[in-house]
């Protein structure tokens, strides 16, 4: 019985091998593995061995010989397969342990070059991986480091009476199988990524390779099911978020807290966010962290109960103590002082998360699942600079006014579905969305301001089609407004802000979310 090991993850490999060999499978390897194995005194025969054939090209060709592939691919149950293994006298291959080069951790690392990436793409693996996993009935197929153990203890319980794959279940070979054409899959998903060069949009044909973080209890719902998955080319982010206390987290937990971080993270000042059901409700940037924390709460205090908080700077002590008396459910934070996760701590339903930046450009793909396919978009990632915007009413404005817009721009983008902004110092006091109208949102957002809507800029994720929301705005005391432009009534919009002294800005850039 031959078993053949070429694994660029030797985790656990040198135990198995072992294993391996006091169940009496023979060893067959590749140069670095092979090495690994001899040193820890296992009997190894190298893969030019079997193959008669040297290594050639500085390893580039190894494994791809008929005496590997044959011994791996031929049925067992057909006599002309095995009359022909014996005409040439090719052993079978019972069992391929194998894992690929680090392509990823490769591209991941500044400074990478080219002939680098392209060195780290396997040619053999993912070769020797398909033609096991296609032959799973009569071969055992392992990829993933963790599923040696009970792939071992399987194979001490005895000989099976048709190999030593039938001391697997059909369901637990197929499995392993899945899990090894996944792997080629995310494999040749994240070399298709790094080639494509940001521009996979423009391909016919897409992939879009996930790694399973960690199961959830269930999604937004009980009767569904839910994993986590990270993205393996991108660093940080909420997926890889530390959880430093709290209960484990939710499908609706992760939303939420994914959302205040997303927030803060727009923003270069100290910003704090106050998220519930994924929309951020509260908003503020102040240098002083409890001040913008009291700001983000008191944007909708009603709303901030079991809600999510983010902070894009490490969270005080002095703004845990700011928190007594209010109930979250998730905070995430690039860090915490120890006197404020000591204070965090008593809180035994929060959660409390430390999250790094992610890498994510506009080369992320947005995906939303629509009946029989995808809908793929790039993510709205652009820079804006507000001192390029369009004044385009007579009146200017002012220095705060523009720093109100600003901020009120940057809010209005992470609000979905015909979102209305209402800022003042750099605080979020009014905010209306997901209605069918925008006038409705505008209604919204002056009811949450109350008298605090007075002074406030307004930003519109999309443009103003009709007069009626500046009207509305001004008779709530909304002095500002920033929208992209591009409506068929423009003109008329802005002569009713002119009427009303109010002063308008074109973006020229849409933030809106369907």
């Amino acid at each position: 019985m031959k078993a053949l090991l070429s694994a660029s993850n030797k985790t656990g490999l040198v135990e198995f091998a072992r294993a391996l060999v006091d169940y009496g499978f023979e060893l067959v390897s590749t140069g670095g593995t092979g090495n690994a194995l001899s040193e820890n005194g296992l009997p190894v025969t190298q893969v030019s061995d079997v193959t008669g054939f040297p290594e050639m090209l500085d390893g580039r060709v190894k494994t791809l010989h008929p005496m590997v592939h044959a011994g791996i691919l031929a049925r067992r149950d057909l006599p002309d397969h095995t009359a022909q293994l014996a005409e040439h006298q090719i052993d079978t291959i019972e069992l391929v342990a194998v894992n690929l080069y680090p392509f990823v951790e490769t591209v991941s690392r500044s400074g990478v070059t080219l002939e680098d990436a392209l060195e780290k793409i396997d040619i053999g693996g993912p070769t020797l991986i398909r033609a096991a996993a296609k032959n799973f009935s009569y071969v055992i197929v392992v990829v993933d480091p963790s599923d040696y153990d009970w792939v071992a203890q399987r194979l001490s319980s005895g000989p099976g009476d048709d190999g030593p794959a039938s001391r697997l279940t059909m369901d637990e070979r197929r499995g392993l199988a899945h899990k090894a054409f996944q792997h080629v899959a995310l494999y040749d998903t994240a070399v298709s990524r790094y080639l494509s060069d940001g521009d996979r949009l423009s391909s016919d044909e897409i992939s879009i390779g996930y790694q399973r973080q960690y199961g959830l209890r269930y999604g937004e719902n009980p009767h569904q099911r839910a994993s986590l998955y990270a993205d393996p080319l991108s660093s940080g982010g909420i997926v890889r978020a530390e959880r430093r206390h709290g209960p484990e987290m939710s499908f609706t937990n992760i939303l939420d807290a994914d959302a205040a971080w997303r927030a803060v993270s727009d923003f270069s000042e100290p910003a704090v966010s106050l998220v519930k059901h994924a929309t951020p409700c509260g908003l503020a940037v102040h240098p002083d962290q409890p001040v913008a924390y009291k700001r983000a709460y008191e944007g909708d205090a009603v709303s901030a109960y079991g809600g999510a908080l983010g902070f894009n700077r490490q969270l005080t002590a002095a703004t845990a103590e700011a928190m007594r008396g209010v109930l979250y459910h998730n905070i995430v934070a690039p860090g915490y002082e120890p006197e404020a996760l000591d204070i965090l701590r008593k809180r035994k339903q929060l959660r409390v998360l430390e999250v790094s930046p992610s890498n994510e450009t506009g080369e992320v793909l947005d995906t939303r699942v629509v009946s029989g396919g995808a809908l793929v978009q790039t993510a709205d990632v652009i820079d804006e600079d507000p001192a390029s915007w369009d004044v385009v009413t007579e009146r200017q404005p002012t220095e705060a006014e523009l720093g109100d817009l600003a901020f009120a721009w940057k809010a209005a983008k992470h609000i979905r579905s015909n979102t209305i902004v209402l800022a003042k110092d750099r605080t979020l006091v009014g905010m209306g969305a997901g209605q069918p109208n925008r006038v409705t949102s505008v209604h919204l957002a002056l009811r949450i301001a109350g008298d605090k809507a007075k002074g406030s800029a307004l930003a519109s994720d999309a443009y103003l089609p009709f007069t009626d929301n500046v009207e509305l705005a001004a008779a709530g005391g909304i002095t500002a407004i920033a929208q992209p432009g591009g409506s068929i009534r423009d003109e008329e919009v802005i002569a009713a802000a002119d009427r009303l002294n109010i002063t308008m800005v074109f973006t020229g850039v849409r933030h809106f979310k369907h």
